[in-house]
């Protein structure tokens, strides 16, 4: 059921254990996918680098510093895999830190026109995605991470809600999953949880604020 997509709130009415149990073994899949997304190396080549945020709608203040959203910091590699994580705070020098973490310099980089991002001319190329009425100008785009935070969001939108000190978690869960979309996912997640001990993923399983 976890590798369908199914959450255990669709399954009230035919459970093969108690709510809690299925949601203490849906948290252990999801971190044994944020174990396995923690060891991929840092990306070189076409790069697209982004930034989102993901939460309910709230009342007040809309944008960036809006309450209850979590920002979030993305890379994909063209035609490739996805790096996700969440940041403290919307600014170049947790950017530039994701970025220096995560790739390798030399790589070609697309991004918006935000200006954290003109540093990186210094890490490689650097391509600056002007749009108009949200959409690119030109034959330049950052589609494949945009596609990414629609795939990632809609994938969240099924849970009515996800707490806060587990968010990390069902990140990982959607960027691992993203990852395998050409893959059989249940051996995949079968030979982590064989494989993997508690001590592997206690450090990640509650996300320190």
């Amino acid at each position: 059921m976890f590798v369908l997509g199914v959450p255990v709130w669709r399954q009230r009415f035919a459970r093969p254990a108690s709510a809690p149990t299925m949601e203490r073994f849906y948290r252990l899949c999801r971190a044994c996918c944020a174990w396995e997304e923690r060891l991929q190396a840092p990306f070189v080549g076409a790069l697209e680098c982004d930034e989102t945020t993901f939460g309910g709608a709230r009342h007040g203040k809309r944008g960036w510093g809006a309450a209850g959203k979590v920002i979030v910091f993305g890379i994909v590699k063209r035609n490739g895999h996805v790096k996700a994580m969440p940041i403290p705070a919307h600014n170049r020098e947790e950017i530039m830190q994701r970025i220096q973490a995560h790739t390798r310099e030399g790589s070609l980089y697309y991004t918006d026109e935000w200006q954290a991002y003109a540093t990186l001319k210094m890490r490689g190329e650097h391509v600056m995605i002007r749009k108009e009425k949200g959409k690119p100008v030109g034959r330049d785009h950052i589609n494949g991470i945009e596609g990414f935070w629609s795939y990632a969001k809609n994938w969240l939108y099924q849970y009515r809600g996800v707490p806060a000190n587990f968010f990390h978690l069902y990140l990982a869960e959607t960027s691992w999953r993203f990852n395998h979309r050409d893959e059989d996912r249940k051996p995949l997640l079968r030979k982590l949880l064989q494989t993997l001990t508690m001590a592997d993923i206690n450090p990640i399983l509650v996300r320190k604020a």
